[in-house]
């Protein structure tokens, strides 16, 4: 496998590919509000998901998904709240983490639907 840029943007494309074939649109991908990005944001039936994509070559360290610390979540959180208001959303929204785990051979998909809530402040 090439370098971690390279291994995050295959697994994002592993990541899409796994949601069209489950039903999901893709609405958009590496979304950026300000310095925060969204990886993808897809429509799934009535809701608005949000998606944080963790890519690892293995997980030798830990689950990709456990990298998704308080910090990121609050960036998540707080872009796709301009989102929803900058585009004049009313669907519910869903954050959902998608852990892609390089095998050797493919990407391991591991879909964690609504992985957190948003905080409440």
């Amino acid at each position: 496998m090439a370098d971690h840029n390279e291994l995050g943007k295959r697994g994002e494309d592993a990541a899409v590919s796994y949601l069209r074939k489950e039903g999901y649109e893709i609405v958009e991908r590496n979304w950026n509000y300000e310095r925060y990005e969204i990886d993808i944001i897809a429509r799934d039936d009535e809701f608005i998901v949000f998606v944080e994509v963790k890519t690892r070559s293995s997980d030798q360290w830990g689950n990709p998904e456990e990298a998704v610390s308080k910090g990121k979540i609050r960036r998540i959180v707080e872009a796709a709240d301009f989102y929803l208001r900058e585009y004049d959303i009313d669907s519910p929204a869903r954050f959902d983490v998608i852990a892609a785990i390089w095998n050797g051979k493919g990407f391991e998909i591991d879909h964690i639907d609504d992985a957190f809530l948003a905080p409440v402040n």
